[in-house]
């Protein structure tokens, strides 16, 4: 976790999530520094718009989906469970690099 902590200081610090970034704080906060972990990392989160993921992981955290109201028609409610499906994948997608870190 404290490899995922030094990136997001070094993002909201307005740096540039790097190797040696990432290095410099978890050595400074005396923690030994995992090479391949850090290099695991910061390949993950390339390409990653760190801000959206934030925001999407909040909204995931707190707002579960709401039970389909009864007497709704039942193609309101495939469209709602297929929308669903949808943004799942789609986190799914934009969390996988991340998730190979706690492998």
């Amino acid at each position: 976790m404290e490899y995922i902590y030094a990136a997001m200081l070094i993002h909201k610090a307005g740096g540039k999530v790097s190797e040696d970034g990432v290095k410099k704080i978890l050595t400074a906060a005396g923690v030994k520094v995992d090479e391949a972990r850090v290099k695991a990392l910061v390949a993950a989160l390339d390409g990653v718009n760190i801000d959206e993921a934030i925001q999407k992981a909040a909204v995931t955290v707190a707002a579960p989906a709401a039970a389909p109201v009864e007497g709704a028609p039942a193609a309101r409610k495939v469209d709602d469970k297929k929308k669903v499906e949808d943004e799942k994948k789609s986190e799914e997608q934009a969390a996988a690099g991340l998730g190979a870190l706690f492998g």
